[in-house]
């Protein structure tokens, strides 16, 4: 092997993130990965089941690719991949999920729970004991007091946002909420929940463009 490393290994809550470089060839991309796989990453790479998710950059790929990188890392028995994705992928997602959007008026009261197949703007409150369970971005101009669940089939790019945001619980993906306690601000502006690095956060809503150069657009509203 070479002293150039054209594979990062990163550990986090859900697992492990494999983040390749988009600037070399791919033969030396998967000779790298498959000595990763046999020879320098023993330690990291064993043990019970472990979640892979590979990240690609810019980097397009096709099916064939995708299936020797699978193939690699399915050699570890141990490594299950969740996902391969390059960023091109993953804007087209945020682009079709945008497409998705549905606007919701009234309350969702206690035992009712919401489930929409994209992202979803409820102008009203969620009570607890109620639930809003999307695939993508949930936004409450109102309060949120019950459960929120974004990204259910697996996206963690995604937010949760309220006008006042005191839940019982938040879920991204498979990640659930700290304590209430621990993330309640007693600020009165927007708030939003998100992950980084495995870890879910809060921010206030206007400072949302540091985690998205791109305009949120709300189309089909």
């Amino acid at each position: 092997m070479t002293d150039k490393q054209h594979i990062t290994i990163k550990g986090v809550k859900e697992g492990l993130v494999f983040l390749f470089d988009d600037q070399c060839e791919f033969s030396a991309l998967l000779d790298e990965l498959h000595y990763k796989m046999e020879k320098s990453h023993q330690q990291l790479l064993s043990g019970p089941l472990i979640h892979v998710h590979v990240k690609l950059g810019a980097r397009a790929a096709s099916d064939e690719d995708k299936e020797r990188i699978r193939a690699a890392i399915r050699q570890r028995g141990n490594l299950l991949v969740q996902s391969i994705e390059s960023e091109m992928e993953a804007q087209q997602k945020r682009d079709e999920n945008a497409e998705r959007l549905k606007m919701m008026t009234g309350m969702v009261r206690s035992g009712q729970t919401v489930e929409h197949d994209g992202s979803l703007l409820l102008l009203g409150d969620v009570n607890p004991g109620g639930a809003v369970v999307c695939t993508g971005d949930i936004f409450v101009l109102g309060a949120l007091r019950g459960m929120a669940h974004a990204g259910v089939s697996g996206r963690e790019d995604v937010i949760i946002a309220a006008s006042l945001l005191r839940p019982t619980q938040l879920r991204i993906a498979e990640v659930i909420s700290r304590p209430p306690e621990e993330w309640i601000t007693g600020d009165a502006s927007m708030e939003y929940a998100y992950l980084t690095e495995g870890v879910m956060q809060i921010d206030k809503m206007n400072q949302l463009y540091r985690m998205r150069k791109d305009a949120i657009v709300f189309k089909g509203v």
